[in-house]
């Protein structure tokens, strides 16, 4: 595991995407395509507007998402509308984009988007963590009902969880595909989070999601720090 520390927010989205746009390089160079797998949210975004203009063979890339709300592609809380707004452009505008939630019906019903997902499951080669003041990471939240069953599964793929401190149903990667990674990266920014990770990094618990994540990936995740927004 390797930490980085950055003064900013801005010098952290810098790095991380120089980061991310290489670890593409060196899987499409080995398999000829990759696959991306990002999270949603405010704070990826400032990433999003400098990865896009990094010189990967984009057209060799499939972008999809770490996790997505159960709304439809034009809701304000769809993360998918983010990427699509701030990443798929300039030149990422060539890359294959996977939505997790197709459309209006399969947000009514997200477990009818993750029979889909799984059926002809993807193995995401890239992925981009968060993580929430609760510890949650991808929509993997402590609370929710499905977090034991999304831990142990053995089968990389899709499941839905229901956050009782977070709105809507999500759907999201489990553990065993986020283990499968061949490269992951954990952003964290300000003090809050910072500290929560400071005691997930001391002690793999449930109670803390991204713990689990630190503590069995074997690669051994990168984690681009700030303290300062």
């Amino acid at each position: 595991m390797r930490q980085f520390d950055h003064a900013n927010a801005m010098d952290q989205a810098e790095a991380l995407a120089m980061s991310i746009g290489h670890a593409l390089d060196l899987v499409i160079k080995a398999r000829g395509w990759a696959v991306l797998a990002v999270s949603g949210g405010k704070s990826p975004l400032p990433m999003f507007e400098r990865l896009r203009y990094h010189p990967v063979r984009w057209e060799a890339v499939t972008v999809t998402l770490v996790d997505e709300r159960a709304v439809p592609p034009d809701h304000a809380d769809s993360n998918g509308a983010l990427v699509r707004n701030h990443l798929l452009r300039e030149g990422a505008g060539v890359a294959g984009w996977a939505p997790l939630i197709r459309d209006a019906a399969e947000a009514a019903d997200p477990q009818s988007a993750v029979q889909r997902l799984n059926a002809a499951f993807c193995q995401p080669d890239v992925v981009v963590l968060g993580m929430g003041e609760d510890g949650h990471t991808a929509s993997l939240f402590p609370e929710a009902p499905e977090l034991q069953a999304a831990l142990a599964e053995p089968q990389p793929g899709y499941v839905v969880t229901h956050p009782g401190t977070a709105p809507h149903a999500r759907v999201t990667l489990n553990l065993a595909a986020l283990l499968a990674a061949e490269r992951t990266f954990l952003a964290i920014t300000g003090e809050k989070k910072n500290a929560v990770l400071d005691r997930a990094l001391a002690a793999p618990t449930p109670a803390l999601p991204v713990s689990v994540v630190l503590a069995r990936y074997r690669r051994g995740v990168d984690i681009f720090r700030t303290e300062n927004t």
